[in-house]
C-alpha cells in the first residue's frame, strides 16, 4: 500500500469521525428539543385546568363586582387568546397576558369583603392557587429544559451545526415584566 492508499485511508477515517460527531451533535440537539417540548406538554395540562376554572371564577365574581366589568372582560379575552394560541412561544406570550389579567382581578377583588367570604369563590380561588403553584413548578422544569437546549445550541461544538439543522435559541417561560415589580415589592403588613 502506497502513500496514496494511506492518505486515502486517513481521509476516509477523518470523514467517518466527522460524520459520527455530526450525528452525535444532531441527536443530542433533538433529545434536548424533545425534552423541552415534553416539559411544555406538562405546562399545557396545567394551563387547560386553569382555562377551565376561569369561567367559573368570572361567573362567581360577576355577581359581586359589577363595577369591575372591564377587568372581567380583560380576563375573559386573555383566556380566549391563550386557548387559541398555537406554538410554544405564542402560548407563553398569551399565558403571560392571562397571568397579568388575573393579577389585576386579584387586586380589584380586595375591595369586596363579601366576595372574599363566599364559599364557592374561596374554593375556586384555592383551586386556581393550586394550579398556579403547579404551573410554577412545571415552568421551572420547562425553563431548565429550555436552558439546556439553548446552551447546546449556543456553545461549541453544537453551535457549529445547530443552525444548519434548524435549531435556534428558544424562549423561556418567565414572569411578565409587569408582574415582576409585584413580586419584587415587599408585602404590606396590615393590622
Amino acid at each position: 500500500m502506497g502513500t496514496i492508499g494511506i492518505a486515502l485511508l486517513v481521509l476516509i477515517a477523518i470523514v467517518v469521525v466527522v460524520v459520527l460527531w455530526a450525528i452525535g451533535v444532531y441527536n443530542s440537539l433533538v433529545k434536548l428539543r424533545n425534552n423541552r417540548e415534553n416539559a411544555f406538554a406538562n405546562i399545557d395540562v396545567q394551563l387547560k385546568q386553569r382555562h377551565d376554572l376561569i369561567p367559573q371564577l368570572v361567573a362567581t365574581v360577576k355577581g359581586y363586582a359589577e363595577h369591575e366589568k372591564e377587568i372581567l372582560l380583560r380576563v375573559t379575552e386573555a383566556r380566549a387568546a391563550a386557548m387559541q394560541a398555537t406554538g410554544i412561544d405564542d402560548k407563553i406570550q398569551a399565558e403571560n397576558r392571562l397571568s397579568s389579567a388575573l393579577g389585576g382581578l386579584k387586586v380589584a377583588l380586595e375591595a369586596y369583603p363579601d366576595l372574599k367570604a363566599n364559599q364557592n369563590f374561596l374554593q375556586l380561588q384555592q383551586e386556581v392557587s393550586d394550579i398556579e403553584n403547579k404551573l410554577s413548578s412545571v415552568r421551572r422544569y420547562f425553563n431548565t429544559a429550555t436552558r439546556e437546549l439553548n446552551n447546546a445550541v449556543e456553545t461549541f461544538p453544537g453551535n457549529l451545526l445547530a443552525g444548519t439543522f434548524g435549531f435556534h435559541r428558544e424562549m423561556m417561560f418567565e414572569v411578565p415584566k409587569e408582574e415582576r415589580a409585584t413580586y419584587e415589592k415587599a408585602p404590606e403588613i396590615k393590622f
